[in-house]
């Protein structure tokens, strides 16, 4: 206990030294591109930025899971050669009419063997007037609308992540909002528009037969063109979904010269994209996003690469922007922006100096407090105070954490919470003296005696702040974070870096009394 080999004193040095290199990079700049270079992310509320708060359009998830379950039905009802009449969609489901009443069990028994998204995900009946209705169950509602905001949140973080965004925050609120904190961001508009559009890419034949009609026929929708000026019918069934996209990646077209959207398919979507084209030759094929068709060419030949190319009139932002949002794929629903705020660098500036002079008044007056209480051991404590806000910054620099103000307040309860350990430590001792012991008995006794409680106190706290970070969101998580590493970093100064300065002193000196 009162014995420090060569080795343990230098193993606790040595991480101490780790600890100040790697807080280096925060203050020094790095001298050659391949050094690895870790530092910490300062956080919205420190740096300046741009808050979003989405909401999923839960009422378009809904509408898209029926009318897809419709054009299964007619599909269905096709293939097995049956008929239908008046096939509209209800709110929780489709109805239709048979076509003569023998159809109506036929119908029963190839719509009950439609594939279903999850068990009992609906349900096929007869109603008493003769209809045939397919009812989508709640449970499988409610499951599909927070897994579209699953998605969501996935599909937002990967086109944020494509434009280079430093650290941000992506977290669900609630059931159906998403909040996007961006920092270092201070003109958001072009992520909104990122995040605006929902990006789902279809492609639909052209119904060419319903060009003119003022009431297309059934199965056949009028889709508005980009230009805004003319509308196209094209089938309601999407022969190829934009869903098998891999790749997609802007050019300039070597014919024409404009700029240009490549797309390469999954084998999945190249060999329905092959059968499509192969047995569509001399039709139009309209490629349609969110609702509107881009273009519509003329299949000339079977396209079985699986790759082609959207022209347009892009400009070289727009398709970029397009083959990025293909890339990272469609949105299950719509995102409606709901609130904005930005914080400029001049308030992420105040912050920092406020939460640093805050810091700093909080450490001065904990060195103060113990030089004045407990002299030179107290001087032992401050050092291993010091030490352990190096750590505490290495660690967070190491795995390039986001600090934020929440996170700072957290820095500085550790600093309190860790002269906690040394006091009771010098507490501890003073009470061995006091009953008579000598200076060596008294250190023995008051590190054995003091060892246990600390270590139990920490124990229950960092589970705590383990739980507040698993469960947390935003602000929580982040003061959770430096809770955590702070608790960490007190056992090692405290119960290591302090008692060897300690032992090394009683060692050297060999005092008859001790400074408590």
């Amino acid at each position: 206990m009162m014995y420090y080999s060569r080795l343990r004193m230098a193993s606790v040095i040595g991480v101490c030294l780790i600890g100040l290199a790697l807080c280096l990079p925060n203050v020094i700049r790095q001298p050659m591109a391949s050094l690895p270079w870790r530092q910490i992310h300062l956080g919205l509320d420190l740096r300046g930025g741009s808050y979003l708060l989405l909401q999923v359009d839960m009422n378009s998830v809904a509408a898209d899971r029926l009318h897809g379950l419709q054009d299964e039905t007619r599909q269905t009802l096709l293939k097995n050669s049956l008929g239908y009449r008046n096939l509209t969609t209800t709110a929780h489901g489709v109805t239709f009419t048979p076509r003569t009443p023998e159809e109506a069990q036929p119908d029963l028994k190839a719509l009950r063997a439609m594939p279903m998204n999850a068990p009992g995900e609906f349900s096929v009946e007869q109603t008493e007037d003769g209809q045939i209705a397919i009812t989508l169950s709640k449970e499988a509602a409610r499951q599909r609308a927070y897994d579209a905001v699953t998605q969501s949140i996935e599909i937002v973080r990967r086109r944020i992540d494509a434009t280079g965004a430093i650290d941000p925050e992506i977290t669900r609120q609630g059931d159906d909002r998403i909040i996007v904190e961006l920092p270092g961001i201070s003109d958001p508009e072009r992520v909104k528009n990122l995040l605006g559009t929902t990006a789902k890419m279809t492609f639909h034949l052209v119904a060419d037969s319903a060009i003119g009609s003022a009431v297309p026929p059934p199965g056949v929708e009028m889709l508005p063109m980009t230009d805004g000026q003319s509308t196209l019918p094209v089938f309601s069934h999407v022969d190829v979904d934009g869903a098998d996209l891999t790749n997609a990646s802007a050019s300039i077209d070597q014919q024409s010269g404009e700029w240009a959207v490549n797309f390469t398919f999954d084998s999945t979507g190249a060999q329905e994209f092959g059968e499509v084209t192969r047995a569509n030759v001399g039709k139009r094929f309209a490629i349609v996003l969110d609702n509107k068709v881009i273009e519509a060419p003329v299949i000339r030949t079977a396209i079985t690469g699986g790759s082609g190319q959207i022209t347009g009139g892009f400009s070289a932002q727009q398709a970029t922007d397009m083959a990025l949002l293909l890339r990272a794929g469609a949105l299950p629903a719509p995102l409606n922006v709901i609130e904005q705020r930005s914080i400029g660098p001049s308030l992420g500036a105040d912050s920092i100096r406020a939460g640093g002079y805050s810091l700093a008044a909080g450490f001065v007056l904990v060195i103060a407090f113990m030089a004045l209480f407990y002299g030179r051991f107290g001087w032992y404590a401050n050092i291993a105070l010091l030490a352990n806000l190096v750590l505490m910054t290495a660690i967070l620099s190491l795995f390039e954490a986001t600090l934020t103000l929440p996170g700072m307040a957290g820095m500085l309860l550790t600093l309190g919470m860790a002269v906690d350990a040394n006091i009771l430590i010098n507490e501890r001792i003073r009470e061995e003296v006091a009953r008579g012991r000598s200076a060596l008995q008294a250190m023995q006794a008051g590190f054995e005696r003091a060892t246990g409680t600390i270590v139990d106190s920490n124990a229950t706290a960092l589970l705590a702040h383990v739980m507040l970070f698993v469960f947390g969101t935003g602000p929580v998580r982040g003061f959770a974070l430096t809770i955590t590493i702070g608790i960490v970093t007190t056992l090692f100064t405290t119960l290591l870096l302090s008692r060897m300065l300690m032992v090394r002193w009683y060692a050297r000196t060999r005092p008859s009394t001790l400074p408590v």
